[in-house]
């Protein structure tokens, strides 16, 4: 697999086809990123159980946190690894171990070794990628936090009247 590259039809899937997510690195700490990221993604329908070792028998965002991913009692469908790219290495290595479907390394994190041998193992790998994020992307919620989405352009509409036709911005499709 190209791991430069994913299609936006690969990541819907993902997407649609996950219900739980074990967060490996989720922070109790509310201005951490992984924090966000597991509140965000909870609110979207998403199960996700934070794995931090330090946090281990406590709760984040009502969810158990767990020491390891061989911990979770539960099947998860994803790991999303919010760990350096060192880290990722022997974390993918569990993930294999408890069958997780995809593996998905957060923005910054690459580990090529790491995906090889879960692409092997049949899992799927994303990498430098945040779910979060690519939800948002796919589902046109990311236009007022500064990502292009497509869905507000600067560009003049056709026939625009009144107030519109002096340059103004519009939010309409073109």
């Amino acid at each position: 697999m190209d791991h430069d590259h994913y299609s936006d039809a690969l990541l819907r899937k993902i997407l649609n086809d996950t219900k739980t997510i074990a967060m490996v690195g989720a922070s109790a700490n509310w201005n951490r990123p992984s924090f966000f990221a597991m509140k965000y993604l909870q609110s979207k329908g998403y199960r996700v159980i934070p794995v931090n070792p330090r946090e281990a028998g406590t709760k984040i965002l009502g969810e158990t946190a767990y020491a390891n991913l061989k911990d979770i009692p539960d099947k998860v469908d994803m790991v999303d690894i919010f760990r350096n790219s060192k880290a990722a290495g022997p974390i993918t290595d569990e993930a294999i171990e408890i069958g997780a479907p995809v593996i998905w390394m957060q923005l910054g994190v690459r580990n090529e070794d790491a995906a090889k041998r879960a692409e092997e193992a049949g899992a799927t790998v994303i990498m430098n990628r945040c779910p979060k994020i690519e939800y948002g992307r796919l589902n046109a919620e990311l236009s007022w936090s500064g990502i292009n989405s497509g869905v507000i352009s600067s560009k003049r509409t056709r026939k625009a009247s009144g107030p519109m036709r002096r340059g103004g911005f519009s939010s309409r499709r073109h």
